[in-house]
């Protein structure tokens, strides 16, 4: 059976070589079943973790077609020790499940892997706890078809916040003041799990953060070029029936976040002295 190629210059050889061993078992099984270069232009990446009770609901509220753009869902679980594959494929995902644990941030780049060999236009990630609204998804991608940003993050501060957490409200304000300064532009929502992107923009930053992902993500896409935007987006309390989360208690996880901006920050900053820094804008 012949398959048309990945676009966008994606040489489908040479990426799996720089796959780890688990990922390259799972990936063979996944291309197989989903050939690469034939997906929908917009590719919805959902990493997922023992998501089982949850991650049906939130792929059957993905829509067809968002922005203009047929979407297919691609969910990457990430050593999951339930039933989140057969739940995700049995809602209609595109499931690539890793047999190991590696965090959020791999599974996501994996994520953006898969979408970029089946040749998608826009890559969109959303979390598998259904914390945000896959209706908004038209929003955060439409920036980008009409050319203003490279990189598209949904805010919960410019749109509405639904969770009871206070010390992770203020964890927002502290990081998207420290996320504003760092890179010379401002960010209101510096961890939303609802973002746009171009699928090259993936390819070019250095993405090595296994879990925090988010800050890495974000930083490098700025001081490499890429424009920013935000858009109003609404972060709903999670489930009951998505059970706890899986992210550290608030220090822990706002002193690995940091420690993950900084250290992106320091390792990309040169890349931001030596090009012309392109205009970069705030959506509405």
């Amino acid at each position: 059976m012949s398959v048309a190629p990945p676009k966008g210059g994606f040489v489908l050889d040479a990426e799996l070589a720089t796959l780890t061993p688990d990922e390259r078992g799972a990936v063979g099984a996944f291309l197989a079943e989903h050939p690469p270069g034939v997906g929908a232009p917009l590719a919805i990446v959902i990493p997922a973790y023992n998501e089982e009770p949850a991650v049906a609901g939130v792929v059957a509220e993905i829509p067809g077609e968002a922005a203009g753009l047929a979407t297919e869902v691609i969910v990457v679980v990430d050593g999951a020790q339930d039933a989140t594959a057969a739940r995700a494929a049995e809602a209609g995902a595109l499931v690539c499940d890793v047999p190991v644990n590696r965090g959020q941030g791999a599974a996501l780049k994996l994520g953006y892997w898969l979408a970029r060999a089946r040749g998608c236009q826009v890559i969109v990630t959303i979390d598998a706890d259904g914390q945000y609204e896959p209706a908004e998804i038209a929003r955060v991608v439409q920036p980008i078809l009409d050319g203003k940003a490279d990189f598209v993050s949904g805010s919960r501060r410019l749109g509405a916040e639904l969770t009871t957490d206070r010390v992770r409200h203020l964890g927002v304000l502290v990081f998207g003041a420290l996320f504003s300064l760092m890179v010379r532009h401002r960010v209101t929502d510096p961890a939303c799990g609802l973002r746009a992107m171009r699928p090259e923009l993936t390819a070019a930053v250095t993405l090595e953060q296994p879990q925090y992902q988010a800050s890495e993500l974000m930083i490098s896409a700025a001081l490499n070029g890429f424009r920013l935007a935000e858009v109003p987006t609404t972060m709903r309390d999670r489930a009951s029936h998505a059970g706890h989360t899986k992210k550290d208690g608030n220090l822990r996880y706002g002193v690995r976040f940091a420690r993950a901006a900084l250290h992106t920050w320091w390792r990309d900053r040169k890349a931001a002295r030596t090009r012309l820094r392109p205009e970069k804008i705030q959506c509405s």
